[in-house]
């Protein structure tokens, strides 16, 4: 897991692992859209920041990325759900600022992110998307991911809202697009 830890380098980008440097200015940046936070599973609103990230912290199977558009921070992303054995990982946890969405920023975030665990020995890549999140899955289509299925009834999320998953994957031979 080390390997994925490590900071990484993009078209423009990068992707540098989450320090407590990072705390504060990040916290601000996910408070710039309140309304989004809804079809989340988790909150990263001003409330609820600094447990989500705790929680986020301490989970032995994730690895938490502040993200840069140039030298301008632009949002967050994880390495989730990682299985060493089975080489399987999800990338999500993925948060923009508003300012960065619709740039192209997350094409090359993704490219960045999928190409280091591809490098990193893993087969196989999840996205775990709300069904109600209607952009980020307009997103996975436009990479190119493949859609699987709905997972229905799947998580509860922060709000009480029981969720309905909609499950993308890239392999190896699929990617870059």
């Amino acid at each position: 897991m080390i390997a994925l830890a490590e900071p990484m380098a993009g078209e423009n980008c990068t992707a540098l692992p989450f320090s407590e440097d990072h705390r504060a200015a990040l916290k601000a940046a996910c408070g710039e859209d309140a309304d989004i936070w809804p079809i989340y599973s988790v909150s990263c609103d001003p409330t609820h920041f600094d447990g989500t990230i705790d929680a986020l912290l301490a989970r032995p199977d994730a690895v938490t990325f502040v993200l840069f558009d140039g030298d301008e921070l632009a949002g967050m992303s994880s390495f989730l759900r990682i299985d060493e054995r089975n080489k399987v990982l999800e990338i999500g946890f993925t948060y923009y600022r508003p300012p960065a969405r619709g740039t192209g920023l997350n094409r090359r975030v993704k490219d960045m992110m999928i190409r280091r665990a591809f490098d990193v020995g893993f087969r196989r890549i999840e996205f775990r998307v709300d069904r109600r999140n209607l952009r980020s899955q307009a997103a996975c289509r436009k990479l190119g991911f493949v859609r699987e299925g709905i997972r229905r009834a799947d998580t509860i999320t922060w709000t009480g809202h029981v969720r309905d998953t909609v499950m993308f994957s890239v392999l190896p031979g699929e990617w870059p697009v």
